[in-house]
């Protein structure tokens, strides 16, 4: 840099930074550091946004508080994620400014992960429908796409129009009438019922069979993809829901009222219960159901991970149980507690903390057992829900539209990625100027940096960074409270199995 004073001010957003001029040349910021390199104010442009001869200052319009986070990987080595910041616009930051992924600490990392196949998975899905749209309309003639699409949003989208949500209440009543009669059918005065009244239920029930076949049928013509109908989740449900009722007719007309009935009367019965898939057809018209498939589609690995936990613990308290509590003693012992299997169900039924009081340990080692497993089960049970709990946020910003994830193509993200990671530099003399322009304070190599206490943002609100301290604190108190509360639960225990004096 041939040009300048010999202090250099790097304004990000609002935010000023002096450094000294010597400074700029081994900066671990690839984008900064290639300022020295700059013989003119051309390619000095090239590189920032803006640039003022007369102060020698720098323009870059980006994020802040993200440049502030970076700061401080640059003095400390670590790198974390803004709060309150979408993980992909940090993500780009750390491109614009030359870092990778893998200068993110490990659970940021996972983060990123996880948002990037989110979002590859959204952008997938909307490119393939909207290649999809591109070949029907070109196949099409255009009279008959703006026809049956008009049809399509009508039935497939049910906030589309007006019609369209008068359609979707229709189907919903009929729901709900058909699952009122499937199970007012299960009543023991049902069957001893006046003929007229089962008949008036047979011809209610042949309308709503009739009504979602008619549904079915339309929608399968007016879809533009056949056979990308068919595989669709909700559409499958249709059809065995559907498909039960004309079995069963066509089996009533082919053996008649006679014995050959009665044989196939499990049959019948299985498949008029196949009937309560209709309730999922709601989901079609409730953000909540449909937030709820989504989650489960793509929590799949906690919940096998919650299952893996679940199984390991039941095998080895049902042992446990089976063996204080009837092993030992196999001639006063508790007769409930025979099998490891009966064991388990008893282990599985307290770890959920349901407790039906069908079967519980009588010996003191059973009870200390009983507690462990009933601790164990919270424990085990809480770890996978702060997971979960930001994937049904994901998937309700998903569902209604406001997630920021969508923006973004994980396809442009990796293209921008440097190739080589800058060195790292723990300590940089540096001035953190204010938006007015007066020296805040000088970070010295060997001096605590105010930048780890407080950043001043462009309209002058502090950010607070200390969030490894209160991160401390807060596991030194749950696990203090956890602890805590597992010795007083056994001794309580403990102290519920002494013999009681009689009075």
């Amino acid at each position: 840099m041939k040009f300048g004073k010999s202090v250099c001010i790097i304004n990000v957003g609002g935010t000023k930074y002096a450094f000294p001029k010597d400074v700029i040349k081994d900066f671990p910021l690839r984008r900064v550091s290639r300022l020295h390199s700059c013989a003119s104010e051309r390619e000095v442009l090239e590189v920032c946004d803006d640039y003022d001869r007369e102060r020698n200052e720098f323009f870059f319009d980006r994020h802040s508080e993200a440049f502030g986070f970076i700061m401080l990987y640059v003095k400390y080595g670590k790198l974390r994620f803004v709060p309150h910041m979408c993980e992909l616009s940090f993500y780009n930051e750390m491109i614009y400014w030359g870092l990778e992924s893998s200068h993110l600490e490990f659970c940021c990392q996972r983060r990123l992960d996880d948002r990037m196949s989110d979002s590859y998975t959204h952008f997938t899905e909307e490119h393939h429908e909207t290649v999809k749209e591109i070949r029907t309309d070109e196949s099409n003639g255009k009279r008959d796409s703006q026809w049956l699409e008009r049809m399509r949003r009508t039935f497939e989208e049910p906030t589309s129009s007006l019609a369209a949500q008068i359609l979707a209440s229709v189907s919903v009543i009929f729901v709900i009438v058909s699952m009122v009669m499937l199970c007012a059918s299960t009543l023991p005065d049902w069957k001893t019922a006046e003929s007229n009244i089962v008949e008036e239920h047979r011809i209610i029930e042949a309308v709503c069979i009739g009504w979602f076949t008619a549904e079915c049928i339309v929608r399968f013509i007016v879809s533009r993809d056949k056979c990308e109908f068919v595989r669709r989740p909700l559409n499958i449900i249709d059809l065995l829901a559907i498909t039960p009722y004309y079995i069963s007719v066509t089996m009533t007309v082919l053996t008649g009222e006679n014995s050959q009935l009665q044989r196939a009367g499990v049959t019948l019965r299985v498949l008029r219960m196949m009937r309560i898939f209709w309730v999922i057809k709601l989901a079609r018209h409730f953000l909540g159901l449909q937030t709820l498939g989504l989650t489960l589609k793509r929590c799949y690995r906690e919940m096998v991970m919650l299952l893996v936990f679940i199984c390991v613990a039941m095998a080895i308290f049902g042992a446990l149980a089976q063996l204080l509590e009837h092993g030992l003693d196999l001639e006063s012992g508790n007769e409930e507690y025979a099998s490891i299997p009966a064991a388990c169900w008893w282990v599985i039924i307290s770890m959920t903390t349901v407790g039906y009081g069908d079967m519980y340990p009588i010996t003191v080692p059973g009870r200390v057992l009983g507690g462990l497993c009933v601790v164990s089960g919270i424990v085990l049970l809480a770890l996978p829900i702060t997971k979960m709990y930001y994937k049904v946020s994901g998937v309700t910003g998903k569902l209604t539209g406001t997630t920021a994830a969508s923006a973004y193509s994980p396809q442009g993200l990796k293209a921008t990625v440097p190739s080589q990671a800058p060195p790292m530099i723990f300590a940089v003399p540096t001035k953190v100027v204010s938006e007015t322009g007066s020296v805040a304070h000088y970070m010295g190599i060997n001096k605590v940096p105010e930048l780890q206490k407080i950043f001043q943002k462009t309209d002058g609100a502090p950010v607070h960074l200390k969030r490894g301290v209160m991160d401390k604190m807060l596991y030194r108190t749950t696990m203090g409270l956890t602890i805590g509360g597992t010795l007083y639960c056994l001794m309580a225990l403990y102290i519920a199995a002494q013999p009681r004096k009689p009075q």
